[in-house]
């Protein structure tokens, strides 16, 4: 299986993964909004503003997927993005200011940035100068 492919993957895999997050975020107070600790008195303003850029972000991760050529700026925007989401959940949880059930369920953003920067890294090392 080649570069491009594992990124792909690890894109269409990251719509659905956003789209969950964005539910969750959203409603808090659902079953998997408590399952995952979250408090479900949070403000609608910033459960709807969250829940927005997790939508936009699944959003970009779907069109990636299928277009012919992987934009570099916009998959290195996905990696940071990623890598910042599970960086401030692990802060947080060791702070003891979320629950750690929550950083544990951001691993696999650490995992699928981690995929995005292996991919823009080989990719411009293997790119004609």
């Amino acid at each position: 299986m080649g570069r491009n492919a594992i990124v792909r993957g690890a894109l269409a895999v990251s719509t659905p993964f956003n789209l969950a997050a964005a539910f969750v975020f959203a409603f808090p107070g659902s079953a998997l909004g408590q399952l995952q600790g979250l408090p479900s008195d949070a403000p609608a303003l910033y459960r709807a503003l969250v829940a927005l850029f997790l939508v936009l972000f699944a959003g970009a991760y779907a069109w990636l997927s299928v277009q012919k050529q992987i934009s570099r700026p916009l998959l290195a925007l996905g990696a940071i993005g990623k890598a910042v989401a599970f960086l401030t959940f692990m802060s947080l949880a060791l702070a003891n200011l979320c629950p750690a059930r929550l950083a544990l369920g951001s691993i696999g953003d650490a995992v699928l940035a981690s995929i995005f920067a292996w991919w823009l890294l080989a990719s411009r090392q293997s790119a004609p100068q």
